[in-house]
């Protein structure tokens, strides 16, 4: 079978996702793009189609849980193989609302499977997380790590990977990639491209420039008191630019066997939040003021995931450190003090 080459992308808005849509239009791939813009500004295309030089193919607005609007998209293309980032992601915000969690990652993974199995594509690229390991100890857990998810978050992309993995012990024909992330972060290179969330950010390298930039007074760091070498939770942060080449690596790996495979993306290497402070006050020039904050209840003390497999089967390595995260994160807030805020118009509402 050969390497996908029209791509349909669920959340491609969004900042994987927008990210995504680059690398694959740069490697010659035709792109669908979906997305309800719930966490998300359609402004990103325009800016996209700068960087690629074109944007070949269609976006619709959509959510993917309605699947008559849904199919009606797969019916008017031609889609080889599915890249699916569509999802709600606050962990923190799923332990207020776990049924909207559920509702909308297993629910739109669901209804994203019934309409792939009726126009008969059965080639997906899933979006998962490191976070389902959950507490676990310390060092690189590999993919044989049981799941201990601590979030309504995590538990959704673990509930996901078991139907997907279900489906492909059924299902011969199902070639499924499911790609767990360690903490993308960064921008693209040129400062189009970059994270920039509708609510206060909970992630920490966004949260660290909005200090930067003079959106925000001060950051907290939630706990200073866990077992790692300066009391703060330790994470393996990887360039959005490392983690989105992976997807594309992955799209031309979807022949290589069927059945449901499971990979690691990550650096193999975790830094603490003071170590990730004091790279990100390199950055920008001076100091980012912060103050001591309860733990978190999801929190654990690290996370750190090994990617061996997926440079042993892939030859995929994270090639971007720390301080380069840092510098492209500061380069977008600078270019973008209010992030996609001052873009124009929406474009036009497809169904």
């Amino acid at each position: 079978m050969s390497a996908p080459s029209t791509v349909l992308v669920t959340g491609g808005a969004g900042f994987i996702g927008s990210h995504t849509c680059v690398n694959l239009l740069d490697h010659g791939y035709e792109l669908i793009v979906v997305d309800d813009y719930s966490n998300s500004s359609p402004q990103v295309f325009s800016r996209v189609e700068r960087i690629a030089g074109r944007f070949a193919g269609a976006v619709y607005e959509l959510d993917i849980r309605d699947r008559h609007a849904l199919s009606a998209v797969f019916a008017r293309h031609s889609v080889d193989a599915v890249v699916h980032l569509a999802a709600a992601k606050s962990a923190s915000r799923s332990l207020m609302t776990p049924v909207e969690y559920y509702d909308t990652n297993v629910g739109g993974t669901t209804a994203l499977l019934h309409t792939m199995h009726e126009h008969g594509v059965h080639r997906l690229i899933f979006s998962s997380t490191s976070a389902i390991y959950g507490q676990v100890g310390t060092g690189p857990l590999d993919e044989a790590t049981p799941a201990r998810p601590t979030s309504p978050y995590a538990a959704s992309k673990l509930a996901c990977e078991q139907i997907l993995a279900d489906i492909c012990r059924r299902r011969p024909e199902y070639t499924v990639l499911c790609l767990r992330y360690c903490n993308p972060a960064g921008a693209h290179p040129s400062g189009l491209l970059g994270e920039d969330p509708r609510a206060a950010p909970e992630h920490l390298i966004p949260s660290l420039a909005q200090v930067a930039i003079g959106r925000r007074e001060r950051l907290r760091v939630f706990g200073t008191d866990y077992p790692t070498r300066d009391g703060t939770t330790v994470r393996d942060y990887t360039h959005v630019m490392d983690t989105i080449e992976a997807h594309r690596v992955a799209l031309d790996h979807l022949a290589d066997a069927p059945g449901m495979h499971v990979y690691n993306l990550g650096t193999g290497k975790g830094s603490t939040v003071l170590e990730v402070v004091a790279a990100f006050s390199g950055a920008c020039g001076y100091p980012i003021p912060f103050e001591a904050a309860p733990r978190r209840p999801d929190d654990v003390a690290e996370r750190v995931a090994d990617p061996t497999l997926a440079a042993r089967a892939w030859g995929w390595r994270a090639t971007r450190n720390l301080d380069d995260i840092c510098r492209d994160a500061w380069r977008f807030q600078q270019l973008n003090p209010r992030g996609y805020e001052s873009s124009p118009r929406r474009p036009e509402k497809k169904s």
